[in-house]
């Protein structure tokens, strides 16, 4: 069993496990969670409500570690509720667990642009045996995973050096929220290009690159093979490949590749980084927010050893931070993802 607090999001670790509230409508649904939760070590349900009025009831006077959160209830909607629940668990990480977050659904990509930490498809009632359980229990506790939690470093933000001509973003777990929340404090007539490498699978990444259009008020597509990188626009990786940028006669292009790279992740951010780190050396800017594991790690440390800068989420912001802290020591600034995209707002080039 880890150890800590409950203070900057850390679980309340007591003798009883890591805490647990249901909120779902389905009597059957929350009785078979329920006993499915409490078949898992170190955890316990403490709390099983039907509404989000209930929830947050009981979040007024108790603390949780994980909101397992459905989303189509009588009521007060999942969606319109996660901000408010958020908020009320003072640091709880929020499960989705609902039908309605099929891969590809535009409840799933909203909900994790909302600050839910992942989701999950619920099965039908009479559906929850076989691997579910085991699903559910490997989601959790990847959320709690010891060894993603490096402690960060204190250190001095040294700020951007120098300007850039592209911006290349990292992210895993949580990393939606924090983009959102980053992009919004980059104005709209940013120009250097922003290339996203986000683990999401294939299926959701069409409606990803147009609610990440709608955030950052720029043009975002779906990167693909040979597609030319322009001033003022934002591409993200395929959920079937790598990014890399290569050099053509008059341009930087988009090359999708499908190496295997340590971390296993597809798409992997290392790829897009040691790109950016050949291609555009002093002149590329790396950003690395909330995920789980090292990917990243290896590119951020090209880019900074060609010349280039980084940024990474801190600690306190981040759902999971690994992928930020296994850079953090070689990063020119950790901040909060609203005060990296002001940091990414000051550095750019003048027209």
């Amino acid at each position: 069993m880890m150890h800590g607090t409950a203070a900057a999001g850390l679980p309340v670790r007591d003798a009883g496990g890591i805490r647990v509230l249901i909120v779902d409508d389905s009597v059957v649904a929350r009785a078979v969670i329920g006993r499915m939760i409490d078949a898992m070590a170190g955890f316990r349900v403490v709390a099983s409500v039907s509404d989000v009025r209930g929830a947050l009831g009981y979040l007024s006077h108790d603390r949780v570690d994980v909101i397992l959160l459905d989303l189509e209830m009588p009521g007060v909607h999942g969606l319109t509720a996660l901000p408010d629940l958020l908020a009320a668990g003072q640091g709880a990480k929020v499960l989705v667990v609902s039908s309605a977050a099929d891969d590809g659904a535009a409840a799933a990509v909203q909900a994790l642009a909302l600050g839910a930490a992942d989701t999950l498809v619920k099965p039908g009632v009479g559906s929850f045996a076989g691997r579910f359980a085991v699903v559910l229990e490997d989601r959790i506790r990847r959320l709690f995973d010891a060894t993603s939690e490096p402690e960060q470093p204190a250190k001095a933000d040294a700020g951007i050096a120098g300007e850039f001509d592209i911006v290349a973003v990292g992210a895993s777990t949580g990393g939606i929220h924090a983009l959102s929340q980053m992009l919004r404090a980059i104005p709209a007539d940013f120009q250097p290009p922003i290339l996203v490498t986000q683990h999401l699978p294939a299926s959701f990444m069409g409606y990803f690159a147009m609610q990440l259009a709608v955030l950052a008020g720029r043009p975002c597509e779906v990167a693909e093979d040979h597609m030319r990188i322009r001033p003022g626009r934002m591409y993200v990786a395929p959920g079937h490949a790598h990014v890399r940028c290569v050099r053509t006669s008059d341009w930087v292009a988009i090359r999708l590749s499908h190496e295997a790279v340590a971390s296993g992740c597809t798409p992997s951010v290392d790829p897009m980084l040691e790109s950016v780190a050949s291609i555009y050396g002093a002149r590329g800017l790396g950003v690395i927010l909330s995920g789980m594991g090292r990917d990243g790690a290896g590119g951020a440390a090209q880019l900074v050893e060609a010349g280039g800068s980084l940024i990474v989420q801190d600690k306190a912001s981040s759902v999971v931070w690994g992928m930020p802290g296994a850079i953090a020591e070689r990063a020119a600034a950790v901040l909060p993802p609203g005060e990296i995209g002001q940091m990414i707002a000051s550095g750019r080039r003048p027209a």
